[in-house]
């Protein structure tokens, strides 16, 4: 076994074995070339990763392509999901030599960790002449190889606003209108796909931030034809074959534009946004389709994903058995035989056919399987079969089970914790506050320092790798949100100790952004900050959002000022170039109109809550207490006697105290 045995990472120990000597990424193998004046091969994917297993079997397992390997260069290994980044960094490097970033990503470097060259996968024989290629310009043609590195070190050093032509914004007034959040949705609008909905190309990945910027939109704009392409995202992916019809969860992407074909590994980040998306939907439409999807996801959380501790792990593997999507397609005969008389019903509703419709991604051969799906009627269809689904579900947990990627992540634990607060928010189901509880807990416990500092990643009682701004970003997230369904002031205040640490040891000043890692961090050939939202929103606009919330509920102008220095500097790129800042353009929503701050105090206060969280009003934030709190908003508002009053206020000014929820949504409404 190599040096990866020593590892935590269920990517790294899958490559323990291998013949090539792999190292983990850290100051013994970056010396180690250094001191040998050796090249460093840094190859990046995750377990999940179907390709990354692919290269494995085809060229790390393969003794002569390793041999070669280890002849010439010293070779580390990177999770990128525990070193996202060391994969920012090179992955950028890659993508600036005019090459599609992708994982597997394999790049070549100096001993001094400049990258001069890279790719994603390669077939075994293209690898070997590379590698042979690469370590012959070493001997030959150094001087170039120097002069490459510094062009692309160069290039990974300049900071974001300079890049990207954000100037230093010193003029905190923000000035957004509706009328320009109309401009931003149309521009969006035009790469939708009217007719099966997300955005029109394939792969279709679901993009939560996307549809949940949309929403906001139109809560302050209402627009039907924007409202139907919203539902038809959600009904298509729910439908489809992206959504595991059987068990509960979604793929992280459909290989095809119609929602079918999924790469079929499951992620906690894609699951806890679509668990908020679904939710706010359910809350503004009341359909039960979308409180069946949540109730149905959170079930197969609560099944395959929970660790006893309370943490959520990462992923479920695209393949078992050494097979693409084994776990989850059926054949025609499996059916029949489970489902007896109801089989052909069946199989006609969810599209299973005798010679399969699972088509190779590779080749385009249909393979005898088949993806459950659903088409017109969907959750109708669904319910039509719940007895034969369920008998599906039995008879899948005596099959080989796909690998489980068992680190917690605590970002991606923070996506899933909001998604359970926003999920309680819409269907008052108390088990899935029992469940945000018990991981928040986890949190604080696991991966929380004596200084409020974070961990990112632990399994095994091993919590490793300084928390990087996501870390905190979700967590200030996901915990002003669970103060905000509980009253429990604990959670707000524990939100505040990491929003301090972050101004101390993330801001840049000069930048007018955060830094990705912590100033205390090991140091890497750039300290890259996070701008752009994608399948995850970027770190910044994570942050942003979260400071604008606690900014409100703490009455702490430094972090308000913050919030709105970043939307200042990031606004003008928001409107050219809305596609990649999407969660940005969440944040300029609550510029564009006054957030309701609602405060209710009284014994029903829980109850009052409940009924204000089934109007869908996505501005606002909400404090309460039975009694009285803490909170500067509480002050001098505690409750006397039996009765229980709701405050609503707009730029710290308050109306008179209603009664009801009706009468404080009039308020809010006027």
């Amino acid at each position: 076994m190599n040096r990866l045995a020593q590892e935590t990472s269920p990517y790294l120990l899958q490559h323990a074995n291998n013949p090539v000597h792999w190292n983990a990424w850290g100051p013994d193998a970056l010396n180690r070339a250094r001191t040998e004046d050796k090249l460093l091969l840094v190859s990046i994917g995750y377990s999940a990763c179907h390709w990354c297993h692919v290269m494995e079997h085809e060229s790390f397992e393969n003794e002569q392509i390793a041999s070669l390997m280890n002849e010439h260069f010293v070779c580390i290994k990177v999770d990128r999901e525990e070193r996202p980044d060391v994969d920012a960094i090179y992955m950028e490097a890659v993508q600036a030599m005019g090459i599609q970033g992708g994982w597997p990503l394999n790049v070549f470097l100096l001993p001094d960790a400049r990258p001069f060259y890279g790719g994603t996968y390669f077939p075994p024989q293209r690898w070997v002449k590379v590698l042979a290629d690469v370590a012959n310009a070493y001997v030959e043609y150094r001087d170039q190889l120097e002069s490459s590195a510094a062009s692309f070190a160069g290039d990974l050093q300049l900071d974001e606003s300079g890049k990207y032509g954000l100037n230093s914004i010193t003029n905190y007034e923000l000035r957004i209108t509706n009328y320009e959040l109309g401009t931003i949705f149309s521009t969006l609008a035009a790469s939708f796909d009217p007719e099966r909905g997300g955005l029109a190309r394939a792969p279709k990945f679901p993009m939560p931030s996307v549809w949940r910027f949309a929403l906001r939109y139109l809560a302050g704009s209402p627009d039907e034809e924007a409202l139907r392409v919203v539902r038809l995202t959600l009904d298509r992916m729910a439908a489809g074959g992206l959504y595991d019809q059987v068990g509960g969860g979604f793929a992280r992407y459909s290989t095809d534009a119609e929602w079918f074909l999924p790469h079929f590994e499951k992620m906690l980040y894609d699951n806890g946004q679509l668990l908020s998306l679904y939710a706010e939907v359910y809350t503004l439409t009341q359909d039960p389709a979308y409180a069946r999807i949540i109730r149905q996801t959170v079930t197969w959380l609560r099944r395959e994903m929970v660790s006893e501790e309370g943490g959520f792990y990462s992923a479920l593997d695209a393949d078992s058995e050494g097979e693409e999507g084994k776990f989850y397609t059926w054949t025609k005969a499996e059916l029949d035989a489970l489902l007896g008389s109801r089989s052909d019903a069946f199989c006609q509703t969810f599209g299973v056919t005798e010679g399969g419709n699972f088509r190779e991604e590779a080749t385009g051969h249909t393979t005898g399987q088949n993806i459950l799906f659903l088409g017109e009627s969907w959750n109708e269809n669904h319910l039509k079969f719940k007895e034969e689904l369920e008998k599906l579900l039995l008879t899948r947990e005596k099959r080989v089970r796909p690998g489980l990627d068992d680190k917690i992540l605590t970002s991606w634990n923070g996506l899933m914790l909001r998604g359970l607060v926003d999920a309680y928010r819409a269907l008052g189901d108390e088990e899935f506050l029992q469940l945000a509880r018990q991981n928040a807990s986890f949190l604080l416990e696991k991966v929380t320092r004596k200084n409020n500092a974070l961990w990112h990643s632990y399994k095994n009682t091993v919590a490793k790798i300084d928390g990087f701004l996501d870390d905190y970003a979700t967590l200030c997230d996901a915990f002003t949100q669970l103060y905000q369904v509980t009253f429990d002031e604990r959670y707000l205040r524990q939100a505040e100790q990491w929003a301090d640490y972050v101004l101390t040891n993330f801001w840049d000043e000069p930048d007018g952004l955060f830094f990705y890692t912590d100033a205390a961090a090991e140091p890497l050939i750039a300290r890259k900050k996070e701008l752009f939202d994608n399948v995850i929103p970027a770190s910044n606009s994570l942050m942003a959002n979260a400071l604008y919330e606690l900014s409100l509920l703490l009455d702490r102008s430094d972090f308000g000022e913050k919030a709105a220095a970043l939307m200042s500097k990031v606004w003008p790129l928001v409107q050219k170039e809305p596609a990649f800042l999407t969660n940005w353009a969440t944040l300029a929503t609550r510029y564009a109109q006054p957030t309701a701050e609602v405060v209710i105090v009284g014994p029903e206060c829980h109850a009052r809550r409940r009924e204000l969280e089934a109007h869908f009003y996505p501005n606002k934030i909400v404090a309460g207490a039975e009694r009285s709190g803490a909170l500067p908003l509480l002050e001098g508002r505690a409750a006397s006697g039996v009765e229980t009053l709701i405050y609503i206020c707009f730029n710290k000014t308050c109306q008179l105290p209603v009664r009801t929820v009706d009468e404080a949504m009039a308020q809010i409404n006027r």
